[in-house]
């Protein structure tokens, strides 16, 4: 086992949620450009589902979440900023063998395990959030998956399935000695409506450090600047917070003193995010996908919502050129 980097960053860590359909290379890469490395800490793949991975004809379908460009390794580098793989399923074999792969050929920092997505059609076929109803079967998982790394693994998890579970929950978690858990405030059954329950976030703290164990808890769940989350880390006693929603409100989150950002430093950045795209993926992934990251750039100036009006109905790069080009204009 390599040494775990998750001890050696000041406190509070801070994190990028992985997000499906998010959290690639390409937004990556415009996150960490624009971010101060004192504060953004460790970035997170896409989740990958472990069992098209060890599928002879699966894994070119999902491999693509593992995708790190060449230009986003290069900053990470500078950076000193970590990446680790997120992967998902419900077979102990298939994280074992999936996890080998990811540290042969792949060049993580770390691997995750998700067990905290809440999306229905994965927690009907077992996997992520629905581990949290069986145990057993999720230290299996967690221990195969240890077994085959020679990096640090996390796991990502909730606090109940339709009700809350913390302490039984978090203690199996514990018993496998993860180096992360990081605990999100909310059911499965809430998706993530209702607020963020940090009090049950600071119980898991109370699990680990009643244990004596390493294990490091992080939260997450509605934090919205940097400023709020030194203060939950302070308050709840984690010793790092996982940002997911609070990005698409502010791509720059990760700098302490912001100023505000001038409507063509918005849309340059968004130029340069929807270039990176095309260039990455040319015709392999959906343009479409890139519609939600609009909304991000648009905002909070005048003529936003026109712009932005016009963005949506884009369906290729010249497109976007046009429409920012009239804007100047």
């Amino acid at each position: 086992m390599a040494d775990n980097f998750w001890h050696t960053f000041k406190k509070p860590v801070f994190t990028l949620a992985p997000m499906e359909d998010v959290t690639d290379t390409v937004f990556r890469e415009i996150v960490l450009g624009i971010s101060n490395p004192d504060y953004l800490n460790v970035l997170f793949s896409e989740f990958m589902s472990t069992d098209g991975f060890c599928h002879e004809i699966g894994r070119p379908k999902v491999s693509h979440r593992l995708l790190v460009n060449d230009s986003e390794r290069k900053l990470l580098k500078e950076k000193n900023v970590k990446i680790v793989a997120q992967i998902w399923g419900k077979d102990p074999e298939k994280f074992y063998n999936a996890t080998k792969v990811i540290c042969e050929e792949y060049d993580f920092d770390g691997i995750d395990i998700n067990m905290g997505c809440p999306v229905k059609k994965i927690v009907k076929q077992g996997g992520c959030s629905a581990l949290i109803g069986q145990p057993e079967l999720a230290k299996e998982i967690i221990l195969a998956t240890k077994e085959a790394s020679d990096i640090p693994v996390s796991v990502k998890t909730r606090i109940g399935l339709s009700k809350v579970v913390t302490e039984e929950w978090i203690s199996h978690l514990l018993d496998t000695n993860p180096a992360v858990i990081t605990v999100h405030g909310r059911i499965q059954k809430q998706q993530s409506e209702g607020e963020a329950d940090w009090d049950e976030v600071a119980k898991a703290v109370k699990l680990r450090n009643d244990r004596g164990s390493d294990t490091l808890i992080h939260g997450n769940g509605d934090v919205m600047s940097l400023e709020d989350g030194f203060i939950r880390a302070e308050k709840y006693g984690v010793e790092g917070v996982m940002i997911g929603r609070g990005i698409f409100h502010n791509p720059w989150f990760f700098n302490m003193r912001q100023s505000e950002k001038t409507p063509e430093e918005r849309l340059a950045l968004l130029w340069n995010h929807a270039s990176l795209f095309v260039n990455t993926w040319g015709e392999g992934k959906n343009f479409a996908i890139l519609k939600r990251f609009f909304k991000i750039y648009t905002n909070g100036f005048y003529g936003a919502a026109q712009i932005r009006a016009k963005l949506m109905e884009c369906n290729n790069l010249d497109n976007v050129g046009n429409v920012l080009d009239s804007f100047k204009e």
